[in-house]
Parts: C-alpha cells; sequence; structure tokens
C-alpha cells in the first residue's frame, strides 16, 4: 500500500495533488479521497527530490484553502436542503449530520479543528455556509486551519524521511497512525452520542 500511495503521488504531481486536496476539503464526495495520507506521501516526495518544497506547500495550501471556500459556498447556497437529501452512491448524510454536531458543539473552531479529522474536514465548510456563519470569520478559520493541516502534514512526511533511511518499509505504519488519529475524534464524538442516547432512553425521567 505505501510503495502504491507513493506511485500515486509522484505520478499526480502538482496539478493532480492541487486537485484531489481541493476535491477532498471542497466536494460532498471527497470525503472518499485520501487527505493526511496523501500529504506526507507529498512530503517525502519533496525530500527526495521529487517535488520542490518551497512551491509544494504553498501550491497545497491554496488548494486548501479554496477547497474550503467551495464547501462553504455549497453549504451557503443548499442550505437546508441539504439535510432532505437521500443517500447516494458518493454521499452519506450521516456523514453531513456528524459535521453538523461536531460544529454546534466547536462552533468556528471546528473549521480548524477539521482539518485534522477525516471526514469531518469535507463537510465542515459546508456546514458553516449552511449555519450562515459571515464569510470574513469563516476565511479567518479557512487560511489558519489550511496552513497548519497543509504544513505540519507535508512537514512530518518531509522530515521523516530525513530521518528514517529506509521509510518505505514503516510507511504503512505512520499513515495508517496518522489515519487512526485523525478518525479518533469523530468516532469519539459518536460513541459519547450513542451513549447518551441509551442513557436517555433507558431512563423514563429523561425523556420527559
Amino acid at each position: 500500500m505505501p510503495f502504491d500511495l507513493v506511485a500515486l503521488v509522484e505520478w499526480a504531481g502538482y496539478i493532480g495533488l492541487f486537485s484531489i486536496v481541493f476535491a477532498e476539503t471542497g466536494l460532498l464526495v471527497g470525503f472518499l479521497l485520501p487527505g493526511d495520507s496523501l500529504l506526507i506521501a507529498a512530503g517525502l516526495l519533496a525530500q527526495r527530490g521529487h517535488f520542490v518544497l518551497e512551491l509544494l506547500i504553498p501550491l497545497l495550501i491554496v488548494a486548501a484553502i479554496t477547497g474550503d471556500a467551495t464547501g462553504y459556498a455549497i453549504g451557503r447556497s443548499a442550505g437546508p436542503r441539504l439535510f432532505a437529501r437521500e443517500d447516494a452512491r458518493f454521499f452519506r448524510r450521516r456523514h453531513l449530520d456528524r459535521a453538523r454536531v461536531f460544529y454546534e458543539r466547536h462552533g468556528g473552531q471546528t473549521i480548524v479543528l477539521a482539518r485534522f479529522m477525516a471526514i469531518i474536514r469535507t463537510f465542515a465548510p459546508t456546514i458553516a455556509g449552511a449555519a450562515g456563519m459571515s464569510y470574513s470569520r469563516f476565511t479567518f478559520y479557512n487560511v489558519t486551519g489550511g496552513i497548519a493541516w497543509v504544513g505540519s502534514m507535508t512537514l512530518v512526511g518531509f522530515y521523516l524521511g530525513e530521518a528514517v533511511p529506509n521509510l518505505d518499509a514503516v510507511l504503512f505504519l505512520v499513515v495508517g497512525a496518522v489515519i487512526a488519529a485523525s478518525l479518533a475524534p469523530a468516532a469519539w464524538h459518536l460513541w459519547r452520542e450513542r451513549r447518551a442516547a441509551r442513557r436517555v432512553a433507558s431512563d423514563p425521567a429523561r425523556r420527559r
């Protein structure tokens, strides 16, 4: 798998990487695409000379920012209609609902926090648009989160490539750990919600 991922990133080049990051952060079908793992692999290839790091990071930051801005525009224009939409092959309403719950708890900070959470980061900007967050406030969090996410993930790959001579052998473990870490917060929130729902269902007094 790590060899396939590195080969994919190398094949994609600058334009392909820009397109994938944009789609993963801005289009509702983008949750299917690799985010963190792709950035780590891109950083590794930059360390090997396949990409110029000083060009790669700013380019992907722009992709992440414009992607989130597109997601915000989709939410702003579609609004409540999104939540009435039925599941389709590449759309799951439950992902949108989870992102909405996370947004309601964390507000504007969700745009930054969601960058580091698989699936949630795809839907968070759409939720912000549907919720009517002001564009100026959204832009602040969008830019901050885009810089933090792209910069940190890409540099992780770059410096791991320097520190670990044969990183290919353990890249699968590194990518797996990052993916697990990005899914953990969403899984934790889902577990807490289900636990609270079970408590309400089992306690008649709470249902009143």
